[in-house]
This record gives C-alpha cells, sequence and structure tokens, in this order.
C-alpha cells in the first residue's frame, strides 16, 4: 500500500496542510508538532510522490550543470562548491558531462528549473532556450547571463606580485590553444603585464603544454630545463599543470623558492596541500560558486531580466612558493 499525506495525518492527528508544511519543513509548523510527523513519516516509509508535487508547483527543484570534464582537480572542487549552494538553496543538481545540446535536450525531458553551462571552448553562442541559463567563462556571449572571473587580471596580479619581489626573467608556462578563450585571456594577460613592465618576452619564457594535464605541465618543465634560459620565476596557468611543473623541478633538484618562485593560477583549497604550497592566483571557487547559484536563482524566479555580464575580482594568496629575486644557488 502506498504511504500518503492522509495515512501520516490521521496518525498524528493533524490536518493534512499541516503534514504538508511539516515535510517541506515550514516555519509555520511547531518544531515539536514537525518532529512527530516526520518520526511517523519514517516510520511508515512515507516516500514523496515527486511527478504531483512538480504538477503543482510547476517547479522539479533540480538544477542541471553541464561540464565538460571532471578529470581536473580545479573542475572537481567547483563543481562540489557549486553543488553545495544549490542544497543550501534547497535544490538538487544533475551534472552531465555530454555535449551542450545533448544536455541540454536530457534536461528539458527531466523537467530541470535551471541549467548550468560550463563552455569550455566557447565554439559559438548559445542559442535560445525557454530553461534559464547561466554560463561560467570569458564575457563575451550576451544571450545567457555570464559569470567571468577575470583570467586576464589574475595574470597581471602575478606578474605585477613577481615583479615586486624583483623578478626580471619570468616564464609563463599554460595551454595556448585558440580554441580554449579562457586559457588565452590567461596568456593575453600575461604578455600585457609583462609588456608594462618592460620585461622580455620571447619563445624561451612563453612555453606552451598544447594540455591541461599533471603530465602536460611535467613534460614542458622538463623541456625548458633543456634549454640554456633559466628563469627566476614561473608561473603555471592551472593547478594540475603547476603540480607537474613542480615535479619536474624537484626532480632536477631545485629548491622552490630559494632557487626558483612558482606561482599558479587557480584559487583552490587544494593548492595549500601541495608538496610545496604554491602562491596561487584567481578568484576563490566559494565565490565563484556563490554568484553563478545566485544568479541562476534570480533568473529562474524572473525569466524577463536581460543577460548579466559578471566580472568577479581574483585575489594572490601568499603561501611558500615565492621569494625575493637573487636568492638562486651557485650550483644551479
Amino acid at each position: 500500500m502506498t504511504v500518503t499525506i492522509k495515512h501520516i495525518a490521521n496518525i498524528a492527528g493533524v490536518s493534512y496542510s499541516t503534514v504538508s508544511k511539516a515535510l517541506n519543513n515550514s516555519p509555520l509548523v511547531k518544531s515539536e508538532t514537525k518532529n512527530k510527523i516526520l518520526k511517523i513519516a519514517k516510520e511508515l516509509g512515507y516516500e514523496p510522490n515527486y511527478a504531483a508535487q512538480q504538477l503543482v508547483s510547476k517547479q522539479s527543484k533540480v538544477i542541471g550543470l553541464i561540464w565538460p570534464t571532471l578529470e581536473r582537480i580545479a573542475h572537481s572542487t567547483l563543481v562540489s562548491k557549486i553543488n553545495d549552494e544549490i542544497v543550501k538553496n534547497s535544490y538538487s543538481m544533475i551534472l552531465s558531462i555530454n555535449s551542450i545540446p545533448a544536455s541540454l535536450e536530457m534536461f528539458k525531458r527531466f523537467g530541470v528549473d535551471g541549467v548550468i553551462i560550463f563552455d569550455e571552448h566557447n565554439q559559438k553562442k548559445l542559442e535560445y532556450s525557454s530553461i534559464p541559463m547561466v554560463t561560467y567563462g570569458v564575457g563575451k556571449l550576451t544571450s545567457v547571463p555570464v559569470i567571468d572571473v577575470n583570467y586576464q587580471e589574475a595574470l597581471k596580479i602575478a606578474v605585477e606580485y613577481l615583479y615586486q619581489l624583483g623578478h626580471q626573467k619570468i616564464c609563463y608556462i599554460g595551454d595556448f590553444s585558440p580554441v580554449d578563450h579562457r586559457q588565452l585571456e590567461k596568456y593575453y594577460g600575461f604578455k600585457e603585464a609583462m609588456e608594462r613592465y618592460e620585461l622580455e618576452i620571447s619563445n624561451e619564457n612563453l612555453i606552451n603544454t598544447a594540455g591541461l594535464s599533471w603530465y602536460d605541465g611535467y613534460s614542458a618543465a622538463k623541456k625548458l630545463l633543456q634549454t640554456t634560459y633559466r628563469p627566476t620565476a614561473i608561473i603555471g596557468s592551472s593547478y594540475d599543470l603547476s603540480a607537474g611543473i613542480v615535479r619536474a623541478l624537484r626532480e632536477e633538484n631545485y629548491i622552490i623558492p630559494k632557487d626558483v618562485s612558482v606561482i599558479s593560477y587557480d584559487n583552490i583549497p587544494q593548492m595549500a596541500n601541495m608538496e610545496i604550497p604554491l602562491t596561487s592566483v584567481g578568484v576563490s571557487v566559494d565565490i565563484i560558486a556563490h554568484h553563478i547559484v545566485k544568479t541562476l536563482l534570480a533568473y529562474m524566479n524572473d525569466k524577463d531580466l536581460d543577460p548579466q555580464f559578471l566580472s568577479l575580482t581574483p585575489a594572490l594568496i601568499e603561501r611558500n612558493s615565492c621569494a625575493q629575486a637573487g636568492l638562486r644557488t651557485n650550483n644551479i
């Protein structure tokens, strides 16, 4: 027999509406009554009819998230933070790593209330959809709200920080792929900052990893160390790349930061737990997640709002990987 709120109401000796409010955690029900109802519901094995609730409220209380991959640490961390924010606002999350069109089609079938999109390659403008959407990335789209973490500014902050420490030979290791606007924004930020301080820019200190994995960073750093160019500081364009860079430096007996300073993009807590706690730059994942979910909820509540472009402010977190220039040992 299917247990309904009527069964619970009869046993609890309260009205159907009181049971409904208690099950939805309404503040209008006294704590004592609410606990009694929840206990009875659990004992009876009550299962809420989500399909019926959706028909009544015209809401699924579910948000879809389209993400390209969970292989990189920064992505996984941000996804977890977004889920925390969604749950905090009494919604659930469905994650898809399929293509954007396939994911949107699936989410339409599930009747999600809104969608968060990480469009990694910005291949084309997102088509109009009846589902409220927010995209996370570079502020070049106008059809949907965009949360932009200001990649260029982050790299400018990193270069300025190293320059103030006296570094003149600064190397940037990152993916310069023309299809990924996020990585290009970092590249442009680095070049602009280097030009501002009249620092050298050449093929020697611009190292293209052609990927964003740990091994890509490791391999690029190994190749750098086989050349005669010796930077006093290195900027890695992501957590995973920087972890590979650090491993390559340590294998060659470089002492960080005595022999070379290292800064990484990605403001995530894991930076503090690396084999060398890295100074990092970027917008905190907590702040990113908060604004992504807050913006989407606003559009879910008012679909007539004009698309927004929200640019967040990156910050630099100092740890143990940077020092004044000129401390390099003689044998390096």
